[in-house]
């Protein structure tokens, strides 16, 4: 019997026999050609490119079932990139410019893709290289000759175990028989974790070597609560969490019955859920689970993996395709929030020393200023059509904002002139990302009409470390004394002048953090949409005294550990089935 760490993406208990998946990376070798072979070359790798297509198209249409209706854009977005001029064009231009086969150069184009990525500051954006390498791989293996697709026999109750998984492997896995995955590498916010949740498999990812230290037939338990996996458990253990499973199977059985509730304390105190979101197609999941909204649209999905810049007309159709969906409810715009990033190949700024301090988001669109009007025009115009809100991200104080305003006044200026209608009272609001945001909060309230706590950058400045990086990663921490004191002075700086705050980090997911936030007086919370309904168990079982009183009792906290013993001890205790799961 061992145990391995590693992150929890789906919740629940998971017991079954380990089935490894092999879907470890390709050896790929280089090999000079001649000039009479480079169209030639240049031909297979059309070929396996137009194969690949051909292969999702399959998956599609041979999986398209509930599940698949709602995470088709996934495979859709794999199409895109296969489709993506910089992939075509690049990696012809490599087998002309350096005579080389179509599998080395597209090996080196793909990982130019994603070192830009590794570059991204926003997590949830960074992590969709994975689906640029997956793309890659696909295409490697109809080069190679080798098999790609096909769906996976598999024994009962069996728990997938690989290096990584792509959607269309997970898409392909016979539901009734796969019980749980555990991977080597993934994140909470890769695709994977995303089609787990919604498909009901418990999964953890992030367990480095599992796929070497797992044999096909041990019995292992997947703990995607904890975020740990079990192989070949003692009785003791396999009898505690056989226990535990039908408790969590129980707990789902209730979040079941809330879905459709608002989130609202005994004592009547309300707090509105909304999702964030990086494509309108996952509008479909956002209602079903219940959202009451859309918190945060990334917007910076328009731009990615194209040579050229997203038309007024393409940001306007992307807006009120969300916009007519999430109705009667609002959705939230965050602008463009990219620049050393250099998603698209259109915004190449060139190197920057460090892309985080540098010219990204809202200092991008201010230089940029043609790019930000476009992007203005396309959300004026869809906000005809229903309520839309826009969010300026990495503002740093108020003469920013009063530029952008401006900008938009000018957008708003010419729109009247065209007889184009627009809302003419949508709301703008302030990303607080910034520690600068935050210590000028008072100022910057008088002149929006929302907050938006950005806390996975926000808590990274104020406390000085990259969570990227494994050395000082265990350094991020949410209920350290600084964060949860910013958190409360922008909380009550907001509401000094009568406008409401949201939070769209990662912390507003979190069950453990449920109570303190509704505490220190959120109200609203922006999440990946699986998390919603646990979240709104919780805020539904507690009173807003009682919410406030733990929030006080942890702002008197002088360490990060104090104030989160505090908190685990208190939310173990009147939480326990929901604290921990997922």
């Amino acid at each position: 019997m061992f145990t391995k760490k590693g992150i929890g993406v789906s919740s629940g208990i998971a017991i079954g026999r380990a089935y490894l998946l092999d879907r470890k990376r390709l050896a790929v070798s280089r090999v000079e050609i001649t000039d009479e072979q480079i169209k030639d070359e240049i031909e297979r790798f059309k070929r396996a490119l137009a194969t690949s297509k051909d292969q999702l198209e399959d998956v599609k249409q041979r999986h398209y079932s509930d599940i698949l209706r709602e995470h088709s854009y996934i495979l859709d977005s794999h199409i895109l990139i296969l489709e993506d001029k910089t992939l075509v064009n690049g990696t012809a231009q490599a087998i002309r410019d350096l005579k080389i086969n179509a599998e080395w150069a597209v090996k080196g184009v793909i990982a130019d893709f994603v070192r830009l990525f590794d570059e991204i500051e926003d997590e949830y954006i960074r992590e969709r290289k994975l689906d640029i390498e997956h793309v890659g791989e696909r295409i490697l293996k109809n080069l190679m000759g080798q098999r790609m697709d096909g769906v996976v026999e598999l024994p009962p109750d069996a728990v997938v175990v690989a290096h990584d998984l792509a959607p269309s492997d997970t898409l392909q896995l016979k539901k009734d028989r796969v019980v749980g995955f555990a991977t080597d590498i993934g994140s909470r916010t890769s695709h994977t974790a995303i089609m787990a949740n919604s498909i009901g498999i418990s999964a953890v990812v992030g367990l480095e070597d599992v796929t070497e230290r797992v044999d096909n037939g041990d019995l292992i338990i997947v703990d995607g609560s904890q975020g740990i996996v079990i192989v070949n458990p003692d009785g003791a253990t396999l009898l505690e969490y056989r226990q535990r499973q039908q408790k969590h199977l129980g707990l789902l059985e209730e979040l079941q019955k809330i879905k459709g509730l608002p989130a609202i304390t005994i004592d009547g105190h309300s707090v509105e859920l909304v999702a964030n979101i990086e494509t309108p197609d996952e509008i479909e999941q956002v209602i079903d689970k219940g959202a009451r909204g859309v918190g945060l649209y990334r917007t910076e999905f328009l731009f990615m993996g194209r040579p050229d810049l997203p038309t007024e007309d393409e940001h306007f159709r992307a807006y009120k395709e969300i916009v007519e969906k999430v109705a009667p409810h609002a959705a939230v715009i965050r602008t463009l929030d990219v620049g050393g990033d250099k998603i698209s190949s259109a915004l190449d700024l060139g190197d920057e020393i460090n892309p985080a301090l540098g010219l990204r988001a809202i200092r991008f669109c201010l230089k940029h200023q043609d790019i930000f009007e476009t992007q203005f025009r396309g959300i004026l115009r869809a906000s005809a059509f229903g309520k839309l809100k826009i969010l300026l991200p990495m503002i740093s104080g108020v003469q920013e904002l009063r530029k952008a305003k401006q900008m938009l006044r000018d957008a708003m200026d010419r729109l009247r002139q065209e007889n184009i209608p627009f809302d003419e009272s949508i709301e703008v609001g302030v990303m607080i990302e910034i520690p600068s945001a935050a210590l000028t909060a008072d100022i910057l309230a008088k002149e929006c009409d929302f907050f938006s706590i950005g806390t996975n950058d926000l808590i990274q400045y104020a406390l000085a470390i990259d969570r990227s990086n494994e050395h000082v990663a265990y350094l991020y921490e949410p209920l350290h004394p600084a964060v949860l004191r910013v958190l409360s002075s922008v909380v009550k700086a907001a509401h000094n002048h009568n406008i409401p705050v949201a939070m769209c980090g990662e912390m507003a997911g979190e069950p453990l953090y449920s109570v303190v936030l509704t505490g220190l007086g959120f109200d609203n919370l922006s999440m990946n949409p699986a998390f919603i309904n646990r979240v709104k168990r919780i805020i539904r079982s507690t009173t807003l005294t009682e919410a406030r009183q733990l929030a006080e009792e942890i702002l008197s906290c002088s360490t990060t550990d104090e104030a989160t013993h505090y908190v685990e001890r208190y939310m173990t205790r009147r939480f326990p089935d929901e604290v921990g799961a997922g």
